[in-house]
């Protein structure tokens, strides 16, 4: 029940029914910024709804990109695409809360032939940027940022220079931001992080090349527009999957789910702690797998998060750190200490709350370690107007005693509006 942006949530006995998700948000980024640079008309169908999405197609509109939503039931859009020539920006490039955008979206700008400046709101201003403007430089294009390499961020395009990068940090963005820039590029990354940007680009078009942690991209190929339809979003199923999770004999169906290999660590990871789910009607689609998923809650055992899985689940970790109480043997988060960057600082942010359930929680640098077995009881929850950790909590409070109010809950439409209400559909009290 909502009261104005805050929310009441009621413990529920179970979850069960089917459920299909907004369009994956990443994809639907990058099949939205390759349609603006390539030529025809791209027609991509289930585009996610959430508002960090419509901050890229406001960008490409500004850019001088044509777009038109056909079907608002199917969120279908159509993309006119420019070929590599967009137009200068009369205004800011605003990319709203959307990282993502403005990360991406620095590599296609850094090859254009006109200076663009990209603002965000208050959250994404405090955001470093740093991680895409190094690489972007040495490649040639002119950049100036706030304090601290925050937005917002001036860029100057130039014709780029090819170069081989090594990126300090593993970042499935900042590795697409220099794929979408004109030109032969070598990328390498610490740990392999999710490759939609690499799958799209070859869906456009593109000629890449894969090898272990590295790649590359050759330089010149004309990019055309595609027919496609974006799968179930995974990073928002996890609220779900999570959810089904607490409640054994839970049964939930998600349909047409995205089941890309380096984004179904999560699946492989809920499997490892007790849950039990089966993927049927497995499809490839323009390289990105997809299927449906059955769920059936069981007994939670505890995991410990580190390396190449923080980062494969890095927007999935508030939630599974929402549930750790719950599970037998707890959950410890390592490695992680991007988490404190993000639209909040999620580390804290998971802490707080969870102690303001009556949870024990040591808080790391770079983690955290949360004890299983534990009881917890409803309690006023802020999202500190980070969407995840609203959503997160509210996944932990269906199993909390009492009832627990989510303050400023409304910022979940930032990934996905109409969140509250599909839970509340799946519920059972």
């Amino acid at each position: 029940m909502n009261h104005g942006s805050s929310l009441i949530i009621s413990p529920a006995k179970n979850i069960s029914g089917s459920i299909r998700l907004p369009g994956d948000k990443s994809i639907s980024h990058r099949y939205a910024m390759l349609a603006a640079i390539a030529e025809g008309t791209t027609r991509l169908e289930n585009f996610s709804t959430g508002m960090d999405c419509t901050s890229t197609l406001n960008c490409l509109r500004a850019l001088g990109c044509e777009w038109e939503q056909k079907d608002a039931q199917e969120n279908v859009i159509e993309i006119t695409g420019r070929g590599r020539a967009l137009q200068a920006p009369s205004l800011p490039l605003d990319c709203g809360n959307s990282g993502s955008t403005m990360r991406m979206l620095s590599g296609i700008v850094a090859g254009q032939q006109f200076t663009s400046e990209l603002v965000g709101d208050e959250s994404l201003s405090r955001r470093p940027m740093a991680r895409v403007i190094k690489p972007l430089t040495m490649m040639g294009a002119k950049i100036n940022a706030g304090n601290g390499d925050r937005p917002p961020v001036r860029i100057t395009g130039r014709n780029l220079k090819a170069i081989d990068y090594r990126l300090p940090v593993a970042s499935a963005q900042v590795k697409s931001a220099l794929l979408f820039a004109e030109g032969e590029t070598r990328v390498e990354e610490p740990v392999r992080t999710r490759d939609h940007g690499e799958l799209a680009l070859q869906a456009f078009g593109a000629e890449v090349t894969r090898r272990g942690n590295e790649t590359r991209i050759a330089g010149g190929h004309k990019l055309r527009g595609i027919e496609a339809r974006v799968p179930g979003d995974l990073s928002s199923a996890a609220f779900f999957l999570c959810a089904a999770a607490l409640f054994p004999g839970s049964r939930l169906v998600v349909d047409s789910l995205l089941m890309n290999p380096t984004r179904a660590r999560l699946l492989e990871l809920l499997v490892q702690i007790g849950v039990r789910i089966t993927v049927t009607q497995l499809e490839e689609h323009h390289g990105e797998l997809v299927g449906t998923a059955q769920v059936e809650g069981g007994r939670l055992q505890g995991a410990t998060i580190g390396g190449a899985d923080t980062a494969a689940l890095i927007d999935e970790l508030p939630v599974l750190a929402a549930v750790a109480p719950f599970t037998e043997d707890g959950v410890e988060i390592r490695d992680a200490k991007e988490l404190r960057v993000k639209e909040s600082d999620r580390i804290s942010a998971v802490a707080t709350n969870l102690r303001a359930m009556g949870a024990q929680v040591e808080e790391r640098e770079d983690g955290l370690k949360i004890p299983g077995g534990q009881t917890l009881h409803g309690a006023e929850i802020d999202s500190f107007k980070d969407h995840r950790i609203a959503m997160a909590f509210a996944v932990a409070a269906l199993r909390a005693k009492g009832q627990t109010k989510i303050l400023r809950a409304d910022v979940a439409d930032i990934s996905y509006p109409g969140f509250f209400s599909r839970l509340e559909n799946l519920l059972q009290h």
